[in-house]
């Protein structure tokens, strides 16, 4: 059975989707949309902008959707999935490819999402640290220690990212090293998401979603907050507007689209970071990717 997955924030790079925009109508059609929707070019900001304008929140977040979902859009009969999934942001991808969302209202989502998670940022100093080589208890353990933090992305075992205040963060750091993590890095980003210090963005991202129509998509939708199949809109919304404050269980996703039947994993969208954790969290299934045509 074939598993789609979708990419979330961090795998942008500079010429995205340059290639899809030239070499098919209906690609360069939704993109040219999507800077109507958008108020701004994107368009030129993920073809030849720079690293630093690409990684600004209210670009990256809707670049890496765009190039997902286009690039799925756009495949046919290649992209006929029993099960789809995303890593947070990739939620939104998946949702949009697999028929939940109309492209237009996915591309006014992702970029309200992007807004709202950057205006939390800035009312409180947050921040992530990747944990490497520790199991994901005695992460989670220290994290219940220590106030302010939290587990924020399970991306495969033996690596856990944690979100809290930057006291908090440095506290786990120290303790977990001490444990022996073969790492604890704090990873360069703007804010704790996947934690409470992102409760402002929920409540005006659940404002967005309440008002936006939602379909049953055309396969199961293994989303982040509950790791399971979910079908029904009404859930399906439920799930989106508490991804934002829960945790990620990538893991346990995976293992659960595994255990119903997925043995070909398939990314879509820009880089290659879900086929490797796919990979990490089992040497049983194949893997591969589309980045392009």
């Amino acid at each position: 059975m074939k598993a789609f997955v979708f990419p979330g924030q961090g795998a942008q790079f500079v010429g995205m989707g340059k290639d899809l925009y030239e070499n098919s109508a209906k690609a360069k059609e939704l993109f040219e949309k999507a800077n109507n929707i958008l108020g701004f070019e994107i368009t030129k900001i993920m073809f030849e902008g720079t690293d630093e304008e690409l990684k600004q929140t209210k670009v990256t977040q809707p670049a890496v959707f765009l190039h997902s979902v286009i690039l799925a859009k756009t495949l046919g009969d290649i992209f006929s999935p029993d099960m789809v999934a995303g890593h947070s942001l990739g939620e939104l991808s998946a949702l949009t490819a697999a028929g939940a969302i109309s492209f237009e209202d996915g591309v006014r989502l992702v970029s309200k999402r992007a807004m709202a998670m950057q205006k939390a940022c800035e009312m409180e100093q947050s921040t992530m640290a990747a944990i490497i080589g520790l199991p994901d208890e005695t992460v989670e353990n220290v994290c219940a220690e220590i106030e302010n933090v939290t587990p924020a992305n399970y991306n495969c075992p033996g690596q856990l990212v944690i979100s809290g205040s930057i006291a908090g963060i440095d506290a786990a750091c120290e303790k977990l090293t001490a444990l022996g993590a073969r790492r604890a890095l704090k990873l360069a980003v703007s804010g704790a998401f996947h934690s409470p210090f992102m409760e402002p963005a929920r409540q005006e991202l659940a404002k967005a979603i309440n008002e936006t129509a939602f379909a049953q998509p055309i396969c199961p939708v293994y989303q982040n907050v509950t790791a399971k199949a979910e079908t029904a809109p009404d859930t399906i919304k439920k799930n989106l507007i508490a991804q934002l404050t829960a945790p990620v269980k990538w893991t346990q996703s995976v293992q659960n689209m595994i255990a119903d039947g997925a043995d070909n994993f398939i990314e879509i969208g820009p880089g290659k970071v879900l086929q490797g954790l796919v990979g990490k969290i089992s040497k049983e299934v194949q893997t591969s990717g589309y980045s392009t045509l």
